[in-house]
């Protein structure tokens, strides 16, 4: 029996991430962001310790990422989210209608590509100039969107229909980045992230709907990836995990902080989809 507990004592004190299990998977579990020594009491810890209700029993692959920097600006990015659009995570209130009660128009879906066609171009060339020598890292990555959606608004043009200049949520948001690019890396990672992650999920989920409503569900190349989605997404986290593992503390915490612009930039050329 002792020698059966000394084992115990032992396998707990080299395994860091024991008490992050939970002992009831309803239980609220407490997430200490990154894994580090903690700070003095007298300091401020911003966007640190964060609380969030188990909901499932993590797989292995969560497990080894428990500490990833990844799953902190996604944490603080689900909250930004309204009800309807992450129903167990969102907390913002919704500035306009749900998803489902959306009525969206063909002159609005258009300016909303050719905004997007803007921010995603702009992404892509400062990704491709790499004015950081790691922004290289994020070249050809599987998830540029640029080509796709010119070649949507051309099948939109082959319809008849008037492809309408970039708006000011676009270009904005464009020059917002550029000047981000260069003088503050951190947070343009920040933009980087949402822009590219939040397509894949919710843009996903609205392009379908808007398909549905008015284009007789046809599936535009925006919304189409080549090869396996999960794998190219997983390749970018880790990518992202590596880079941001060479960043102060500071600059991680400086980088969440940048969700809220992310957002605000993000919803203004998300609802001209129903101008």
């Amino acid at each position: 029996m002792a020698s059966s507990a000394f084992r115990v004592s032992q396998s707990r004190a080299f395994c860091p991430r024991a008490p992050l299990i939970p002992t009831s998977l309803t239980d609220p579990v407490r997430f200490t962001f990154p894994c580090r020594q903690r700070r003095g009491a007298s300091e401020r810890l911003p966007l640190r310790a964060i609380v969030v209700t188990a909901t499932e029993k993590p797989n292995k692959r969560q497990a080894s990422r428990d500490c990833a920097f990844v799953d902190e600006i996604r944490v603080v990015a689900m909250k930004l989210h309204t009800r309807d659009q992450a129903a167990k995570e969102g907390e913002k209130e919704p500035e306009g209608p749900p998803l489902f009660k959306w009525e969206p128009t063909i002159e609005g879906y258009l300016r909303f590509l050719v905004d997007s066609k803007i921010v995603y171009g702009t992404l892509e060339t400062i990704i491709r100039n790499a004015a950081y020598p790691w922004y290289a890292e994020f070249k050809n990555t599987g998830l540029e969107r640029s080509d796709k959606l010119a070649k949507d608004l051309e099948w939109f043009k082959g319809q008849g229909h008037t492809i309408p200049e970039p708006s000011p949520p676009g270009d904005s948001y464009a020059q917002y980045l550029e000047e981000l690019s260069k003088k503050d890396p951190q947070a343009f990672i920040c933009h980087f992230y949402n822009v590219y992650f939040a397509h894949t999920a919710g843009g996903r989920m609205i392009g379908s709907k808007v398909a549905e409503k008015i284009l007789d569900n046809k599936e535009l190349e925006f919304y189409k990836w080549h090869g396996n989605l999960s794998e190219l997404l997983q390749n970018v986290r880790d990518k992202l995990n590596r880079v941001a593992s060479n960043w102060s503390r500071e600059e991680k915490d400086h980088c969440l902080e940048e969700n809220e612009k992310s957002f605000k930039y993000s919803g203004d050329i998300l609802r001209l989809i129903l101008s």
